[in-house]
């Protein structure tokens, strides 16, 4: 069930402004106006938790307090809208909360343009939505958002990445040697991170084929059929369990790699689970995906 009710500590954690602050904005300036319990503990409801997002971003901005507090909400928004800081990834991070919370997909949209002008999309993804995912994936299991604002906001990065791709096979690249096959295996749903990877193979120029989630290893037999000499690439989130990561690459070895020349590359947070295999790369972080990818 998704929390409606937050204390003074949870909205310390979600803005990481002080509660200490946050009281005396509330006496001071009459911010944020929070309910009491019989033990006069104070309670705030998910507008507040909004409200208060929005007033750090301004505030963070360089706006003074005084001055927001005689603000009423659209006020706030429009200003919001005009003062994205592109040099602080921070506020982005603030933003996009916001727009998570409030399903706001014009806004989602609106703030990733501005953050374009003046940085690349990787800096982007990797400074703004990984972080973004990671939090949001924290507040899920916590309660404090439901998965229908976990699943908006993933679903919208899926998009921006997928978007940024094709932007990419519009535009006039050389031809390259290389071609990487990129899968899921079997009840992996977690795509971002694969998007993602397919998004930087793109931009170094390199070949893609794009599977997709909930692939069977015998089906990748076909497409070495069609492509010998083909890398494929997958991501490791919460599948294979973990007891059962050495028998999957073994059997990615008996299946598809009979002739022990076809390479596998590895990402995910599982990877520091495998031991060393012939011809499996492995990257626990993106970074050193990338820093591989500069390296071929």
């Amino acid at each position: 069930m998704v929390k409606t009710e937050f204390s003074i500590k949870d909205l310390e954690n979600l803005s990481n402004v002080k509660a200490h602050t946050i009281r005396i904005w509330e006496k001071r300036y009459n911010l944020l106006t929070p309910d009491r319990t019989d033990t006069n503990i104070r309670k705030y409801d998910l507008e507040s938790l909004k409200k208060l997002l929005n007033i750090t971003f301004l505030y963070r901005s360089g706006h003074k307090i005084s001055r927001i507090a005689e603000m009423d909400s659209t006020t706030i928004k429009e200003l919001i809208k005009q003062n994205i800081d592109t040099s602080n990834t921070h506020y982005a991070l603030d933003i996009f909360k916001t727009v998570m919370l409030e399903f706001d997909d014009e806004r989602f949209d609106a703030t990733l343009r501005k953050l374009l002008e003046s940085k690349t999309f990787s800096e982007v993804f990797l400074k703004v939505f990984v972080p973004l995912l990671a939090e949001t994936g924290t507040l899920w299991h916590s309660g404090t958002i439901d998965p229908s604002h976990e699943h908006f906001i993933s679903e919208k990065i899926k998009q921006a990445i997928i978007y940024q791709s094709e932007k990419l096979k519009e535009s006039n690249r050389k031809p390259s040697n290389k071609t990487f096959a990129l899968f899921l295996p079997l009840e992996e749903v977690h795509e971002i991170g694969l998007l993602y990877a397919n998004y930087e193979l793109l931009r170094k120029g390199y070949n893609t084929l794009y599977l997709g989630p909930n692939i069977p290893i015998e089906s990748l037999r076909h497409v070495k059929s069609q492509k010998p000499d083909i890398i494929f690439l997958t991501y490791f989130t919460v599948q294979p369990e973990i007891e059962n990561i050495s028998s999957y690459i073994q059997s990615f070895q008996n299946s598809v790699n009979q002739n022990k020349t076809t390479k596998l590359w590895i990402l995910g947070n599982r990877v520091s689970h495998i031991s060393s295999h012939k011809n499996v790369k492995t990257f626990k972080k993106i970074e050193a995906f990338l820093t591989e990818l500069k390296n071929i």
